[in-house]
This record gives structure tokens, sequence and C-alpha cells, in this order.
């Protein structure tokens, strides 16, 4: 069923969370979130006067008895919330086991949505959107979602901002957009700020995942290399010493510290997770900065 990506011990767990949106849920269809309104859930919301016209069956007659006055029961309305999974394909997640450990971190993303009865969908996105999986609901559909996901693979090149202008990559109503990315962008975190900027034009709680690997967080070169940007095509000739990895690393350091403050200025969810990480650990982290709930 997991098609490799999750473990089958895994899912139980998964089953048993929800992400939390910071706010009110808008849906189209009836789902098990509290939208902040009165509705026709089961949960007791409050007692309200009658009033002619309102429905019978609301009427508390054990009210009535002790009061003598007419109240209905209310409930809170329960909508479903979408979640929107954007997997980037560019060619620089080909590195370092990026691409992989993406696509699990989103198929465990959808499918707790999955069993929380909300709805997903999804887009791979190069220098366009390459790819999109309608809309599913249920915990019976995740076997289309991991089928996407397994299925996805990197292409040449690849730059996440133009294809996100790109009008069938847009989310279709109102709830939380996943990007899983490694964030290596030309234009940096200005791009990226742009990017979580369009997405919450549009309605969207941004949550972004950073997915990279060690040799990019730490790389052990040493020698005259030339450094090809998988993406760009361009190259560089470089003489790697302990003080050019040192100067590395430290400007690796400062685009994540930039990247959280990006994250944090918006009210964007961050997370970091390298690639070479057990995927259990990666997985809780990540749903853990996400905002699940659950026992």
């Amino acid at each position: 069923m997991t098609s490799s990506l999750l473990p089958s011990s895994l899912l139980p767990r998964l089953e048993r969370l929800s992400i939390v949106s910071k706010h009110n849920v808008r849906g189209t269809t009836q789902g098990k979130r509290r939208s902040g309104h009165l509705g026709a859930s089961l949960e007791f919301a409050d007692y309200r006067e009658y009033t002619p016209g309102d429905d019978i069956r609301r009427f508390d007659w054990g009210v009535y008895r002790r009061t003598g006055k007419p109240f209905i029961r209310q409930f809170w309305d329960e909508q479903e919330l979408t979640f929107s999974l954007y997997l980037d394909v560019s060619a620089s997640m080909n590195f370092g086991n990026k691409l992989d450990m993406a696509k699990s971190l989103a198929a465990a993303a959808g499918y707790v949505a999955l069993s929380s009865e909300d709805k997903v969908q999804a887009v791979l996105l190069g220098e366009r959107p390459l790819d999109k999986l309608p809309p599913l609901r249920g915990k019976a559909s995740s076997p289309r979602l991991f089928t996407f996901m397994k299925e996805a693979s990197t292409v040449q090149g690849g730059n996440l901002a133009p294809a996100m202008k790109q009008i069938h990559a847009r989310p279709g109503e109102q709830g939380l957009a996943w990007l899983f990315s490694d964030c290596w962008m030309e234009g940096g975190v200005h791009q990226l700020r742009d990017l979580l900027l369009r997405l919450m034009s549009m309605g969207q709680e941004p949550i972004l995942v950073q997915v990279i690997s060690r040799e990019e967080l730490a790389p052990g070169y040493s020698g005259d290399l030339r450094l090809v940007d998988s993406e760009l095509g361009s190259g560089k000739e470089v003489a790697m010493s302990g003080k050019v990895l040192k100067a590395y690393e430290r400007e690796v350091s400062r685009y994540t510290q930039e990247l959280k403050e990006c994250c944090a200025g918006l009210g964007a969810r961050y997370v970091q997770i390298p690639s070479d990480w057990p995927l259990e650990k990666a997985v809780f982290t990540m749903l853990r900065v996400a905002g699940a709930a659950g026992s």
C-alpha cells in the first residue's frame, strides 16, 4: 500500500494525528474540523432562544420544563481543510537523496490529512507545474497519493517562482500549502518570500519544509575542483581549503537563519530536514513544527 515511501508500521501513528489550522476552516464539504461557524455537526456549541421558523428538532424540552422558556440547541459547523502539496522536482533535488526524503514527507503529510477527512491535492514543480494530482478525499484514496509521489522524478533546470505564477498551480480553496524544496533559488530568500506571499494572497497558510543534504550543510571536499550549478549549468573553479569550507558553512548558516526569519515574519511555518535523517525522526519533526495534534 505504501509503495516503499512509508513503512506500514508508521501509518497507525499518522492516523491518530491532525494538523491544526491557525484560522477558521471555510471548506465547501462536510468534514471533521470546526469552522468557527454554527452548523449541523454533533458538537454542542450553545443555546439560543427559540424564534418562529427554527428547526423544531433542536428544541430543548428539558430546558423548557426547567425554565418555562423556549430554547434551541446550536451546534458547531465542521468543514474539511484543503492540503495543497507542492513538491520541488528541480535538478538540485536529485542530489543527496533529497527528492526521496521530500516524497516521503509529502506522503506522510497527505496521509495525515486523508485520515482526518481533509482534502489533498498535489503539484510537481519545475520551471512550470509539471503534473497535478486532482483532489483526493478519504484514507482509501491514499494509494493514489503514494503512487503519484513515488513516480515523481527530477527534471533539468527548474525554478519554483515562475512555476507558482501559472494559474493551474494555484490552490482552488483556502487551506494549508506545503512546499517541499531544498530552497536553492537563484533569487535567494527574496524570491522565496515573494512565493510565500503569493500563496498567502490566495488564502493559504504556508508550511515550508526545506530538505537539504548533509553534503550541502557540511561538505567534505578538498583540492582544486570545478563546481557546477545543476540547475543553471554555470560552473566555477574553486580551490577547496579549510578556510573556504568554513566560509561556506557560515554562508549556509546565514541563509538558513534568513529563511527562518522570513517565515517567522510572514507567520509561515518552517522546518529544515536533513535528507540523511531516519525517516521516522524526519516525519515527526516535520509534523510537530507543522502543528500536528492527536494521541
